[in-house]
């Protein structure tokens, strides 16, 4: 019998809600032509898209190796995190998601699209790798951005990805604030105003990560891009060399990238097991070197040592410890009417 290797689709440029881009997505995750051969469409955040563009590979030669070559196709699928957990809640055919905030996942467990105990197969409650939200700035640092509390200066322009919509902004947003309960001693108080005097930097809120990297790097639009760090070790070191400088808070937010099979899916289509394999193998060494190599901090102890020069230590905070959990979080923070629109300018 023949085998048909199939290579590595391109990844599918795909916007959260339109209809088109359902259609194309669910066409991209349909059985491989053959009838014989593995499809799986993984739906993940926009600034994912460099790692799992060369994880993919990676993944579909260690998968034929052990499955005496049989074919497997892996499509993308990038958006803002939580538009796209609910592309995958309204009928995106994933098999996989990969996510940027627990709350995404959580939303699709509530669907009875994951099961319950999603957190539970996988090392370290599913995640991965994980980043934390630093600042972009020009080169030289005009502004004499040091920490979070030079982000409320007066003539200072920050790129932000919308808080309301995708985890990159979400992360920014509570690392602000936890900054300014640390600050002020938990004045409530005088952290909103803090948080205040920042989202009036803000002049627009970007519909994604990619989004804000793209207006502050090429359209060269803001003096200070808030970012997660691999985003901004990417910009600076992979895209624009001797543009950009990375600034540490003092102070900042950690971020966890959850992942999980889309059992309803992957149930419906046979593809439990690949699915499965497909994420499991995101702790191997080959994946915890890409993860650091592209400056994600890796899981594994003896990765994180061997890339130590490309990860300072820095004091981070747990969102889920200082702001309860994520549906508490995402109803007073984020829902409509939350803080972010109570503090936000009129736009």
């Amino acid at each position: 019998m023949n085998i048909r290797i199939l290579s590595l689709a391109a990844a599918i440029a795909l916007s959260a809600c339109s209809p088109k881009s359902e259609q194309a997505a669910d066409k991209a995750a349909a059985p491989a032509a053959n009838g014989k051969g593995i499809t799986l469409l993984n739906v993940s955040y926009d600034v994912a898209r460099d790692f799992y563009k060369e994880y993919n590979p990676l993944f579909i030669k260690e998968y034929q190796a052990k499955h005496h070559g049989e074919s497997i196709e892996i499509q993308q699928s990038h958006g803002g995190s939580s538009k796209q957990a609910l592309s995958v809640a309204n009928g995106l055919a994933a098999d996989v998601v990969t996510m940027n905030q627990t709350s995404d996942i959580e939303l699709l467990e509530q669907k009875g699209l994951v099961k319950s105990d999603w957190a539970k197969r996988l090392p370290d409650h599913a995640v991965p790798y994980t980043s934390t939200t630093v600042f972009l700035v020009r080169k030289g640092n005009p502004k004499q951005i040091k920490d979070w509390n030079d982000l409320t200066k007066d003539g200072v322009k920050i790129v932000l990805a919308n808080p309301k919509t995708t985890g990159n902004g979400r992360y920014a947003f509570l690392g602000a604030y936890g900054y300014g309960l640390k600050a002020f001693g938990g004045d409530e108080g005088k952290t909103k105003e803090f948080v205040a005097a920042l989202l009036k930097n803000t002049p627009v809120f970007e519909s994604g990560g990619r989004a804000a990297t793209t207006t502050f790097s090429q359209r060269n639009i803001g003096d200070v891009l808030i970012t997660f760090e691999n985003e901004a070790n990417h910009v600076s070191k992979k895209l624009t060399q001797d543009q950009f400088e990375i600034v540490y808070p003092s102070y900042t937010i950690l971020s966890e990238t959850p992942v999980a099979v889309v059992d309803s899916v992957a149930d419906k289509k046979g593809t439990q097991q690949a699915a499965q394999e497909y994420l499991s193998y995101l702790w191997s060494k080959p994946a915890q070197e890409l993860a650091a190599k592209l400056y994600l901090r890796p899981r594994d102890s003896e990765v994180l040592a061997a890339h130590k020069a490309d990860f300072p230590d820095i004091e981070t905070f747990n969102p889920n410890e200082k702001f309860g959990t994520w549906p508490e979080i995402m109803k007073k923070y984020f829902a409509d009417g939350g803080l972010v629109d109570q503090l936000s300018p009129k736009r």
